[in-house]
């Protein structure tokens, strides 16, 4: 049989029933919006979490107290000693470092006046808007200070700036930090909300004025940033090195950009292709609908399959008769569902641009292929069925 004339027959035989055709096509249509719509938002979701994660730079090694590490009963005895400013400022020398950020927080309230917030307190060097690439809406971030003995200076979030100075102008005022008094004299730019913590509602403040206001003796976590002509492991050694020879031993773990990403890249990744599994369903279903369809066909035309058998159309002829009707299904339904799906999430990226929506090409791809292997699926056990029956015994059935 020519290609064209298995075209005519395939296409006669889906508008026979055109309800019916069509009804089979919607289903597997609704089975691929939903995996592809899911994916969407799965996709959307990673790539939102990596952007807001990567604003802050991808050469920073994070160095925080303690060395997760597994020690018999001489372990006991030993201490971890603590993470200090002066660490910190050893590693200013070293090839390749550009930023260097102690990092101590804690919560307390902020007063002004009349008004008072409770907020995060954050300690920092001079050099953590650099690093973080936060920027200065009004004044400037803290100055090069002696780190250990640090001017009272405060630089305020946006929305603090907005709850305790409404409309005034803050630069010069004293505001008190827990009990200390400390002056303003910057405002951040607003920053939002990173996984519920909000970097709007925050005061910067000296870390050695941080550890004096939380009683501290060990900074939380020294972030080093490096310049783009080293990598990762090689500024890790390098850092390894200089904290071990302070501490005289490793009593202490590093943290890559890097590393992390990673592993939220793997982690956001499982997910899509979990939130995906559960589109799968809906196409599963509609499968199965294909594969009803497809049956209910060949008891309906097992009269019209022994007469091409009786005319000299082969097994594998009928076969692909009708296993093209069932491909043609699922490929229809299938380009009909990832159609309705790109408009949609197009329609919602202008409409509402806030919601991680990503188009990832390669699910979209996959899905429409997922269509035709459902179909193939679904259709091969009646095609293959027809193409076994005996010409005689249906056309009995006449």
């Amino acid at each position: 049989m020519a290609w064209s004339d298995w075209l005519k027959w395939v296409s006669k035989s889906l508008r026979a029933n055109p309800q019916r055709s069509l009804l089979t096509i919607i289903g597997i249509a609704i089975g691929i919006m939903a995996v592809a719509l899911l994916t969407s938002i799965g996709e959307g979701l990673r790539v939102y979490m990596l952007d807001t994660f990567s604003q802050f730079g991808t050469r920073i090694i994070a160095i925080t107290p303690g060395k997760a590490t597994t020690q018999g009963m001489a372990g006991i005895l030993k201490s971890v000693k603590p993470l200090t400013i002066e660490d910190g400022e050893s590693l200013r020398g070293l090839p390749y470092v550009e930023q260097v950020v102690p990092i101590i927080n804690g919560t307390g309230r902020i007063e002004f006046e009349g008004y008072s917030r409770d907020s995060d307190i954050i300690g920092v060097s001079h050099d953590a808007a650099a690093a973080w690439k936060f920027a200065v809406a009004q004044g400037r971030f803290l100055p090069a200070d002696d780190p250990t003995a640090p001017r009272a200076y405060a630089v305020l979030g946006h929305k603090l700036k907005q709850e305790l100075f409404r409309n005034r102008n803050p630069l010069g005022e004293m505001v008190r930090v827990s009990g200390m008094r400390f002056r303003v004299i910057g405002v951040m730019e607003s920053k939002g909300q990173l996984l519920g913590f909000d970097l709007d509602d925050v005061i910067y403040i000296p870390a050695g004025r941080a550890m004096q206001l939380f009683n501290r003796t060990s900074l939380m976590e020294i972030d080093v940033v490096f310049s783009e002509r080293s990598t990762s492991s090689d500024m890790s050694d390098r850092i390894r090195q200089r904290i071990e020879s302070r501490h005289g031993r490793e009593d202490f773990t590093l943290f890559t950009q890097e590393d992390m990403l990673a592993s939220l890249d793997n982690i956001l990744g499982m997910l899509t292709l979990a939130i995906a599994g559960l589109g799968g369903i809906s196409l599963f279903v509609g499968g199965v609908g294909v594969m009803t369809i497809m049956t209910t066909a060949l008891r309906e035309r097992t009269p019209e399959i022994g007469l091409l058998s009786a005319l000299g159309c082969t097994r594998n002829t009928t076969l692909l008769l009708f296993l093209g009707e069932a491909i043609f299904l699922a490929g229809a339904g299938g380009a009909l569902g990832l159609s309705v799906v790109i408009v949609l999430v197009l329609t919602l990226q202008i409409t509402a641009p806030g919601l991680p929506l990503t188009l990832n090409p390669v699910y979209l791809f996959a899905a429409l292929l997922l269509s035709g292997l459902i179909g193939m699926l679904a259709g091969i056990a009646p095609a293959m069925r027809a193409s076994r029956l005996d010409p005689i015994e249906a056309l009995r059935e006449e």
